[in-house]
Formats: C-alpha cells, structure tokens, sequence
C-alpha cells in the first residue's frame, strides 16, 4: 500500500467519513443536556474547533443557529460549504480556539471528541475555557468532551474505526507513540487507510495532545470561576447516567453552566 505522510486534517474528507458516521448519539445527548442543564432556551449553538461540521449542519437543519470555529482553513472550506448545501449560513471561519471572542453570544457550545486537548499548554487551556466563558450567555452550557489519563490503570494505547459510504472506504487507527507524564503530553500516531474503486494509501500523521489526569482537570476548571459542573458523563452519551470521577476514569464529558 502505498504511504503518504501528511496532515489528516488537511483531507476533511476522510476525516468526515471516519468521524461523522456515528453523530446520532452525539446529537440526541447534546439535546439531552440543552433539556436538562440549561434554564435557557437553547437556540443559538457554538462549536470550537468545528471541523468538518459533522454535527453543526444538523443542527443547523434542525432549526438552530449554528456557528464554528477551527484551526485549518481546509476543516472550515469543507464546513461552509456543507452548510451552504443545505440552505444554511456560511457561519464557520478560521481561529484559535485558546483567543477568540464571538460578536453574539451563544446559547450552548460542544466540543465532544477530545480536540481541547490539542492546546498544549496550560495558558492555551485558561485562554480557551475564558474565551468561552465570554461567549456563552449567563445560564447556558459548554458540554467538553475529552479523556483523561487514568493512574489507577493503564492508560488506552491504541484505537481503531472503520466507515464506509458508497464506494469510500477508511480505517482509521490511532496509537500512543510516546506517553511523558512530567512534561505532560502523548505523542500520537493516526493513519487512515483509503479504499477507493482506483486506488488504495494510508495517510500517516502525527501529533501532540496534553495529558490530564482527573485532578489537573479539576485544577483547571476550578481556576475559570465563570462554569461551574453541571453534570460529567461518558463516551456513552447517556444523560440518564453520571459518573463519578476517579484515578480510573478515563473518557469524560464534562457538562459545564455560565454561571
């Protein structure tokens, strides 16, 4: 197979195929928590490093206001005109989710699949969690997703998916490629393997996430007094179950309220 070393992000694409096919339960939680958390009518929605707007055009679709933001001007291309599609405003632009201020605050903001982690340091992590205090209306929420470094445990070192549509195939995989718990961050690998009816490659990328334990989480949410914890779920995307927080835990969505 041939090998391609370049950006993952850089092929939205892809990258949409392997990460939006399982959006449903991410929507019907989302919802869950507007319901259940927020004394606000949530009617305006807000999605920091957006991608490929996997979530925010059915959103959008389902009568919300949406807005997003990313990093990569290709995720934001891909993004505007996925919205464009479907009679909705071009409303993603390109930024830093650690410093950016909003013209209109929203109701609710997501950012579900651990790309807070991409901040890779602690004033990049108290930049972006400020930035969204400011953005969000008294009330409302910010539900962020991520996993957490567990020390009762050994950490999860590798993940796959695959997804299929039409005659696109991907596999994805992601593996720890170096884990230095003093400097605090993972070293990643990610690969997608591409299917097409002409041709078959495998994208390979590398990057850098932070690492948190439970208690460095915890640090850092108390040092942004504008949120205060609402709830914390897992990857389950069930509202009906909360968890608790241990030396154990490992996927984490944190439902945090502008207080």
């Amino acid at each position: 197979m041939e090998i391609r070393h370049a950006h993952l992000y850089d092929y939205p694409k892809y990258y949409d195929l392997v990460y939006g096919s399982d959006w449903k339960a991410e929507f019907d939680f989302l919802e869950d928590c507007f319901e259940q958390y927020t004394p606000r009518v949530v009617r305006r929605l807000f999605e920091p490093a957006c991608g490929t707007g996997r979530l925010l055009y059915r959103f959008g679709k389902a009568g919300y206001e949406v807005a997003g933001l990313d990093l990569n001007p290709q995720m934001v291309d891909f993004c505007n005109q996925r919205l464009k599609r479907h009679q909705l405003s071009e409303s993603a632009f390109v930024g830093d989710m650690s410093d950016f201020r909003l013209k209109k605050k929203c109701d609710a903001a997501f950012n579900t699949i651990n790309s807070f982690r991409h901040l890779a340091t602690q004033e990049q992590a108290l930049g972006h969690l400020r930035s969204m205090a400011a953005a969000i209306a008294k009330g409302g929420l910010y539900v962020l997703g991520l996993h957490l470094t567990p020390t009762a445990v050994p950490p999860m070192e590798e993940e796959s998916w695959a997804a299929r549509r039409g005659n696109l195939a991907v596999l994805s995989r992601l593996w720890v490629a170096e884990h230095n718990r003093r400097r605090r961050y993972e070293r990643v690998g990610m690969s997608f393997d591409v299917y097409t009816p002409s041709e078959q490659f495998r994208i390979v990328d590398e990057t850098k996430f932070r690492t948190y334990t439970a208690p460095q989480m915890r640090e850092l949410l108390a040092a942004v007094p504008e949120f205060e914890i609402a709830a914390i779920h897992d990857f389950s995307y069930d509202t009906a179950a909360e968890v608790i927080v241990t030396a154990a835990t490992e996927d984490v969505i944190y439902v945090l309220r502008r207080v």
